[in-house]
């Protein structure tokens, strides 16, 4: 029997494998990736391994594919659970930005921290909105969903063989051989000739759209390596003669914690692709639309933590002057230590009971625990994306802006939505963050025999509620578990 998390970094590999041969420069992203990686565990040591093993970090990988319709979203889920990958989190690309992205994403992923552990493999799949009039005219649209409706990217047999791996907890070896042949080759770039007029109609909206709704097939549109010092690789990548996109999105590189996701990619290489021209003749063309992508993640952020990463955000844009700017609004508002970020209650850790509590008759605030070196905080890795960050690096390898008419009212998307459109549950990262900081303080609470208690909360920062974006929540407004959360109390009772 090959069980789950075999088939899923059996299928990460093969995947790899296939993106390699498809685009050579990935193979240079990887090697630089694990130059640079070994390079910074070797100088920082332990360090460089709080946000996960250099095995974990060099083997971890997350794809992205785009999809048409409810009904491909749908397979393409069934497709991941066969791998104990399910969707998490919700994005909504159209409006997280100037540009035409078209498209309302989420991400299919491992759901707890041992699974995460054996293999972090993550798909980052986007849908097209095809009934959003912003971008498609009523003829555009009825001829998208003709074309859509008659295309099949997940053949009956690879679904019926997911449905059985997801059913069962793995498959025979026999059985999962053919799964893992049948949906590897199911994101392979197709030879099938591309419609060049009807690509070129949807291409002058969206490229993202031309992508998805131009071509016959789905494909694997990028595999993302980490690295451990993105910075140093988006240097190293242009030395090498690859050209990066303009800017790193997502935090700015500061002396502090990394928080979040930053993302960077060489950009969108030409390859060659078959045509069919409306004289009728199959010309070799090239398109530009997969690029190398990579990344840097950081401690995930609480509720709170991320209201004001939208506050800092908003200050860094109003203030202008790039990475240098965006820096001092980082050094200015944000804990500079994950201590701190702890205390004021704006990312998630979990708690490790590194010595005796004593025998307190009453309960014990968790941040005396931590002062007594009791319980050692360790941050949680963000395992998510950020809408802002995802529709950068697709901008930044369109081949154009593209069209989008404003003023003209859009299909509302949320995750409730979407996990109609899966007839599953579509769960939240900041609940399955907290869950896991919940977790590792009742079982602290358990092996030491206290009541862990709240203490006073600490302000999360300064920053004045004007320089808050429209439709942001503001800190006041939102819970969170951490060093000051009441959540996390657990009683002499329950440890009996």
């Amino acid at each position: 029997m090959v069980v789950t998390w075999e088939l899923r970094a059996a299928f990460a590999r093969g995947l790899a494998a296939m993106y390699g041969r498809e685009v050579p420069a990935y193979e240079t992203l990887v090697e630089v990736t694990r130059t640079i990686n070994a390079e910074v565990v070797g100088r920082d040591g332990g360090d460089a391994e709080r946000l996960g093993s250099l095995g974990r970090v060099s083997a971890e990988r997350h794809g992205a594919i785009r999809v048409g319709t409810p009904r491909e979203l749908a397979q393409a889920a069934r497709v991941f659970a066969a791998f104990g990958m399910y969707p998490v989190g919700f994005y909504d690309l159209r409006d997280a930005g100037p540009g035409a992205v078209p498209v309302v994403s989420t991400a299919f992923r491992p759901l707890d921290a041992g699974e995460l552990a054996r293999n972090p493999f993550r798909v980052f799949t986007s849908m097209l909105v095809v009934d959003d009039p912003r971008y498609f005219d009523a003829d555009t649209q009825a001829r998208l969903q003709a074309f859509l409706a008659d295309r099949v990217l997940f053949p009956p047999e690879l679904l019926a063989l997911a449905d059985r791996a997801a059913a069962e907890g793995g498959l025979p070896e026999r059985d999962a051989e053919a799964l893992l042949g049948r949906a590897t080759a199911a994101f392979a770039l197709s030879s099938i000739p591309v419609d060049r007029a009807w690509y070129d109609h949807l291409e002058h909206i969206s490229s993202v759209a031309a992508d998805i709704g131009g071509v016959p097939t789905t494909h694997l549109n990028h595999l993302t390596p980490r690295v451990l010092d993105i910075d140093e690789l988006q240097a190293r990548m242009r030395s090498r003669g690859i050209e990066m996109i303009d800017e790193i999105q997502g935090p700015p590189a500061w002396e502090g914690p990394d928080v979040l996701l930053r993302q960077t990619s060489f950009r969108a290489l030409a390859e060659d692709r078959v045509f069919r021209y409306p004289d009728g003749s199959v010309r070799t063309g090239a398109l530009r639309v997969r690029f190398g992508e990579v990344e840097q993640r950081g401690i995930a952020l609480t509720p709170r933590g991320r209201a004001l990463y939208d506050r800092m955000v908003a200050e860094a844009d109003a203030r202008g002057g790039g990475p240098d700017g965006a820096r001092e609004v980082w050094r200015r508002h944000l804990p500079a230590t994950e201590r701190g970020l702890a205390e004021r209650g704006l990312a998630f850790f979990t708690y490790r009971v590194a010595g005796p509590a004593g025998a307190p008759a009453r309960g014990v605030e968790l941040r005396e625990l931590v002062d007594a070196g009791v319980l050692v905080p360790e941050p949680i890795v963000y395992e998510d994306f950020l809408p802002r960050s995802a529709a950068g690096i697709f901008r930044s390898n369109l081949a154009g802006d593209g069209t989008r008419e404003e003023g003209r009212g859009a299909p509302e998307y949320d995750l409730a939505r979407l996990a109609g459109v899966l007839g599953s549950t579509v769960h939240d990262p900041m609940d399955l963050y907290a869950a896991q900081q919940d977790a590792s303080l009742r079982a602290a609470a358990r092996t030491l025999g206290v009541r862990i208690v709240p203490a006073n909360t600490l302000p999360a920062d300064t920053l004045p509620t004007a320089a808050l974006p429209a439709n942001t929540l503001t800190t006041t407004s939102l819970t969170t578990t951490s060093l000051t959360t009441t959540s996390l109390t657990t009683t002499t009772e329950e440890t009996r």
